[in-house]
């Protein structure tokens, strides 16, 4: 299959490395991401006012797409609030503080935690079941917020999403369009994921020993000076609160045993209903929103209702305040995907399957093969198809370039795993920014310094992982 690009192929393309140029140089690409979708709206629809509109169409479909997270983000951190400032967020971490002493404890400890959860009911629902508890924890044991948001990251949206091998929903997606057995994918992802996972945390974890020796990070775990005053001005809210709110140590006590009990009623239900991505979100979000009101009104008492609303508008505010430098780039790079033929008129090719796949394939015919070759395309094309910051979307055609390679190397399950593997650790929530906003959002740190954290870390792994892949064909 030959597609055909087009002048809309060649600019977006140019786009991405631009963006990611300026995300390396710490640069803010907002800007520049409106141009792209200026430019690309115009060579869609031939028509400058068609292009004007596309910008705020794109910002409503990112919007659109993002909404879940926004909500279980900003409600989590208004049930949060009301925790801290009754302290009984203080009672409900107790007990994990004698497991986690110290910052490597801390960092590993996240990380097995989040990957246990994340493969049975997905990293989004088990960020903020596991951030809301155990970051404080963490923090106080002497690893930044950043550590924190690096582990789940890595853990969770990395090793327990790119092998998936309880759920099996992308192993399935890329074994269908490969024409393979989902067992044989499976398989044949097994030291790849051990090797990708293993080199990609120790990485991450040598160089964030390195940077705490040198001092890099604030007590507050972030390197950013806004954030930084932002926890100091929460804080001293914080304290103002707790002020009023006296409420008996056996009532605290009794609600911090009740907190985890509903939520692990949430993980029994998510197994028991096969709940799981919007669903289990969802789950954790409604048991959060009830939390919120129960313990509100036990804390304020007559001013109760008044109070649970200035919390939920608290959680929202952080919520937007988080989102809104990512929407304007979510809306560029969903262009590379269904977002461009819904805001416009088709203007691909029949045989098209969106700009990013476009692209892909067309890589993947580009150079002659051989096993080398095809390991480092799938890796290539995986890492492609990931950067629209789904992980998933692209993943199907991973698949469909390993049944065609696999004409020229006997090696279609391995090449399959590669693929998958390379899709989602890039664009499932470890590189692109907004994909990662959940780990990063619960743990107050900027998705584009978790970004840029995670950049040596992912890339070390993918390098070393397609090594071994080509080893073992």
């Amino acid at each position: 299959m030959v597609i055909q690009l087009l002048p809309l192929h060649y600019v977006y393309l140019a786009f991405i490395v631009f963006i990611m140029g300026l995300l390396i140089r710490r640069r803010d690409t907002t800007v520049v991401c409106v141009l792209g979708i200026i430019s690309l709206g115009f060579l869609a629809s031939d028509h400058f006012h068609d292009s004007i509109s596309g910008i705020f169409g794109s910002f409503i479909y990112a919007a659109k797409e993002l909404i879940s997270t926004i909500f279980i983000i900003s409600i989590v951190v208004a049930m949060s609030r009301v925790l801290v400032r009754t302290g009984i967020n203080e009672i409900m971490i107790a007990p994990f503080t004698k497991l986690m002493r110290t910052p490597t404890m801390a960092f590993w400890g996240i990380g097995l935690i989040m990957l246990f959860v994340s493969l049975f009911f997905w990293p989004s629902p088990g960020v903020a079941l596991i951030g809301a508890v155990m970051l404080p924890v963490a923090i106080r044991v002497g690893l930044p917020a950043i550590g924190a948001a690096m582990a789940m990251n890595l853990f969770g949206h990395g090793i327990a999403l790119s092998g998936d091998y309880i759920i099996q929903g992308a192993p399935k997606l890329t074994a269908d369009a490969a024409g393979l057995p989902v067992s044989s994918v499976l398989e044949a992802s097994i030291p790849l994921v051990i090797t990708m996972g293993l080199v990609s945390t120790v990485t991450a974890y040598i160089l964030l020993r390195r940077d705490m020796k040198r001092g890099a990070f604030q007590s507050t775990g972030t390197a950013s000076p806004s954030t930084d005053k932002e926890t100091k001005n929460s804080v001293s809210t914080d304290q103002a609160h707790l002020e009023d709110l006296a409420i008996p140590l056996r009532t605290k006590q009794i609600i911090a045993t009740l907190i985890p009990f509903f939520f692990a009623l949430d993980v029994a239900g998510m197994y028991i209903f096969k709940l799981q991505g919007g669903d289990a979100t969802a789950l954790i979000g409604g048991t959060a929103v009830i939390i919120l009101i129960g313990v509100t009104i036990i804390a304020h008492r007559n001013k109760g209702l008044e109070e649970t609303t200035e919390y939920l508008i608290e959680g929202f505010q952080f919520g937007f305040r988080v989102f809104g430098p990512v929407i304007p780039i979510a809306a560029f790079f969903y262009l590379g995907d269904a977002a461009l033929t819904e805001l416009f008129q088709n203007p691909l090719p029949e045989s098209s399957h969106g700009i990013v796949n476009d692209l892909g394939v067309a890589l993947a015919h580009l150079v002659p093969l051989n096993e080398t070759i095809g390991a480092i395309i799938m890796t290539l094309v995986g890492a492609i198809t990931g950067m629209d910051g789904s992980g998933f979307s692209g993943i199907s055609l991973v698949g469909s370039i390993a049944q065609m390679f696999s004409a020229s190397i006997d090696s279609a399950p391995l090449l399959t795993a590669l693929g998958q593997i390379a899709g989602i650790w890039v664009g499932g929530g470890t590189l692109i920014p907004w994909a990662l906003i959940p780990a990063a959002a619960i743990c107050n740190v900027s998705p584009f310094e978790l970004a840029k954290r995670n950049l040596i870390p992912v890339l070390t792994g993918l390098t070393v992982t397609t090594i071994v892949a080509i080893l073992l064909m």
